[in-house]
């Protein structure tokens, strides 16, 4: 074990002697964690010796230990065993060293090194391909660092789910694929968290089919809701549209949103809409459009005010959607307004 109680204590002159052959900014490490100057145990060549082995450069390895110099206090037996395991998921050694250059950090946490292996074999088994595997292990470390079975647990409270709302098996394992791609930290969550959502929803007169759909559109939201702002975000918006209980549903089918955000960010959103000349039954009309911040829906009106298009009198579908589909939308509003109008009963100029 090492301290990072620096007052007391003297850098490791051998330690400074070995850095400082590497080619090492030692002020760099002295500003940033002097306390792995102070370790009397360090082993600086005998790393550098296996990040060279793996392709490094001169520069790489300097660059790696300067990031990271907590790297030089662990044994070449646990770099070499933490190497051996991100083969597992790396196609070579070029791709794992570019990827140790990245995000060192994340390669030097050794300590979960029996857990990470677990719970990469697990992700294997699920059917993630490497290349996503790779990139949670350097973007979303932590969760390698739960025992397997805790994630399990997640994995199979989600699955059963699905499962018991009539989803189908095919679609269930492209969904959790899915799901994990885009938000690897749902594993962090707890599987009670899934079920009391899931549960509120049910309570809410939402169908089995219905909790379905919304699963499949709210991905990885699923988990960062609570049945109270769930509860608090609903009211807010039949209050705000003046529905009904069941007309509120059929909104929230339609614009899951309304359930993923808070208050303050749709009543943000909406009175940016609002200001905008807007009307509150336009917005229930298209309320896709709350998913959009203030800003991009100021700069997509600006633009088509510039075409001379009436957002005020028309539907909110041109404002709608991802960067591509706006884009695609606006593009379609313009030839239109470039091409001429086409009178088929106007008599045609013939010139004797």
């Amino acid at each position: 074990t090492y301290t990072t109680d620096t007052k007391s204590r003297e850098e490791n002159k051998k330690t400074i002697e070995s850095l400082y052959r590497l080619s090492v900014d030692i002020k760099k490490i002295r500003r940033l964690k002097e306390w792995v100057l102070l370790q009397d145990v360090a082993y600086v060549k005998e790393i550098a010796v296996i990040l060279q082995e793996m392709g490094a450069d001169e520069t790489a390895v300097a660059n790696i230990l300067e990031r990271c110099p907590e790297a030089i206090l662990h044994t070449p037996a646990e770099i070499n065993s933490q190497r051996a395991l991100w083969q597992l998921v790396c196609q070579n050694e070029k791709q794992l060293i570019k990827l140790i250059e990245q995000f060192p950090e994340s390669f030097f946490t050794t300590e979960y090194h029996e857990n990470q292996k677990a719970n990469i074999l697990f992700l294997q088994e699920l059917g993630l391909k490497n290349n996503i595997i790779t990139r949670f292990l350097t973007s979303a470390p932590s969760i390698f660092y739960n025992p397997v079975e805790k994630n399990k647990n997640v994995i199979e409270t989600l699955q059963r789910n699905y499962l018991s709302l009539g989803g189908s098996d095919a679609n269930m394992k492209i969904w959790i694929l899915k799901l994990l791609s885009q938000n690897p930290f749902i594993l962090l969550n707890t599987s009670t968290a899934i079920q009391e959502n899931l549960e509120f929803l049910q309570q809410n007169d939402f169908t089995d089919h219905e909790v379905l759909q919304l699963l499949s559109k709210l991905k990885g939201f699923i988990f960062q809701l609570t049945s109270t702002t769930m509860q608090k975000s609903m009211l807010f918006s039949k209050n705000v549209f003046k529905c009904s209980d069941q007309e509120l549903k059929q909104l929230v089918l339609k614009c899951p949103a309304l359930l993923y955000y808070s208050v303050p960010v749709l009543e943000e959103r909406l009175e940016g809409l609002l200001k905008e000349g807007i009307s509150v039954a336009q917005i229930r009309e298209t309320p896709m459009v709350l998913e959009l911040t203030t800003q991009i829906v100021q700069y997509r009106i600006k633009k088509l005010s510039a075409l001379g298009y009436d957002i005020k009198s028309g539907t909110l579908e041109s404002l709608n959607g991802t960067k591509k589909d706006f884009e695609v939308n606006y593009g379609k509003i313009q030839s239109k307004k470039e091409r001429p109008i086409f009178n088929p009963v106007a008599p045609i100029q013939i010139e004797d």
